[in-house]
């Protein structure tokens, strides 16, 4: 995580600033509900809230934990030097470090979850308004990287739209998942602290209890919400990688915008160089770097070991804080995107007539040739469209064998650009629902 890659609202959310106070008033609420059933005095829980405004002094935390070499027992010394050693005798009372730890890792990932979900929101806005503005412009589709058939740059926006669509579901699921909290005690039995504890703390904290913690709450919920980033930063490089394809030179059917005064290289002026969604594609992979680590944090020993924390520590914030910025730039780079109307016909053309090769194929099978002897027909002269850059239909029409089959009113007919974009609104009301 470093701040050339990092927006200031996600970064906060991991600030230890943030984190004392989420593990503050996680203490402070588990004092108000261990009062409520008679557990501690009211007074005592009353005086907690002393320390409502403070903010907790991340120096002198580190300080105490330089000798305690822990840090939650460090967390609650410096409390006690705001609320008084002796009103805060009861703050911790039946907890272990994990229901601290777990429970504050939970919210800030629900909150980190709320601003990715802000930034999916804004790539799914810009990805439609494209798709709006180009739902009728024709570009040639690519299969393998080779001229395929026509398209539109409408349909590729939309198919965008669709990917991350799907994928603001799985985050949602993700947000649900990891919205869990463990206020159980040693082991996770309640043996020293009332299970009304932990429903009073979550709901406080908007959060569901674990159903059964060993102490931790279980890892697996969150192997799901690190896998479901995952697949929203590869999600962002399938964009990325489109939109890179189209700036290249020999393509320029589409472009990153290029702002006055921007430099695209230290040795040669002419360049505009796709940098955003290069770096896009990097930022997908360290993303997708924490995804491995999480899955493996499931497998813990017994009820409870560690081997999963410093991991954690670096994954939370590395993977959401890059997945934030990433969201961010790509529907910045979508926005503002140039595109090339012309130079997708004049791309299409390269070949004349080519991208119709099925249509005729289709045609003469219709007409009674079979299939061999009619791919046959299509491929020599598609083949001379390879070699010579001659017209497909010129050669269809100078060919005895298909015109005896298709008649020239017939393969000229066959050349209709109309052809292929004749699905396009049923596609995008099956997309966009209207």
């Amino acid at each position: 995580m470093i701040s050339r890659y990092s927006r200031p609202e996600m970064v906060a959310i991991w600030s230890p600033e943030s984190k004392f106070k989420i593990w503050y008033e996680i203490e402070a609420h588990a004092c108000d509900a261990m009062a409520d059933i008679g557990v501690i005095p009211r007074e005592n829980a009353d005086a907690v809230w002393k320390a409502r405004d403070v903010e907790f002094d991340v120096a002198r935390i580190d300080e105490i934990e330089a000798v305690t070499k822990h840090d939650v027992i460090a967390f609650l010394t410096h409390l006690a030097e705001h609320v008084g050693s002796d009103e805060a005798r009861f703050v911790h009372q039946g907890m272990t470090s994990s229901d601290v730890l777990d429970t504050c890792l939970n919210v800030q990932m629900v909150r980190a979850a709320d601003i990715l979900l802000a930034g999916v929101d804004r790539v799914l806005a810009a990805l439609k308004t494209r798709a709006l503005e180009h739902k009728d412009t024709v570009r040639v589709g690519r299969s393998h990287g080779i001229h395929a058939e026509p398209t539109t740059m409408g349909l590729t926006f939309a198919r965008f739209y669709a990917e991350m669509d799907r994928n603001k579901a799985r985050l949602l699921a993700a947000r649900e998942e990891i919205a869990t909290g463990a206020i159980s005690g040693a082991v996770g039995t309640f043996a020293n602290i009332d299970p009304a504890v932990e429903e009073h703390v979550c709901a406080k904290l908007g959060l569901r209890p674990e159903p059964i913690s060993t102490q931790v709450i279980p890892r697996d919920r969150h192997a799901m919400f690190f896998s479901v980033l995952g697949v929203i930063a590869s999600s962002i490089e399938n964009v990325a990688i489109e939109i890179r394809h189209m700036q290249r030179t020999e393509v320029l059917e589409g472009a990153e915008f290029f702002s006055m005064g921007q430099k695209g290289s230290s040795a040669m002026p002419h360049k505009k160089n796709p940098v955003l969604t290069e770096n896009l594609t990097g930022l997908a992979r360290l993303v997708r770097m924490a995804v491995i680590p999480a899955m493996e944090n499931v497998a813990l020993w017994h009820e409870r070991d560690i081997s999963h924390s410093s991991v954690e520590r670096a994954i939370g914030p590395d993977a959401t804080v890059t997945l934030d910025f990433a969201l961010h730039r790509l529907a910045g780079v979508i926005e503002k995107m140039l595109v090339f109307p012309q130079n997708m016909l004049d791309n299409m053309n390269k070949f004349p007539g080519l991208v119709m090769s099925q249509r005729v194929l289709l045609a003469l099978t219709q007409a009674g040739v079979s299939r061999e002897d009619a791919y046959s027909m299509v491929q020599r002269n598609a083949l001379q469209v390879w070699e010579k850059r001659l017209d497909f239909r010129e050669l269809l029409l100078a060919d005895a064998e298909v015109v005896a089959a298709l008649g020239e009113d017939g393969v000229n007919e066959k050349f209709d650009m109309a052809y292929h974009t004749k699905h396009v609104d049923t596609i995008f009301k099956r997309v966009f629902g209207e």
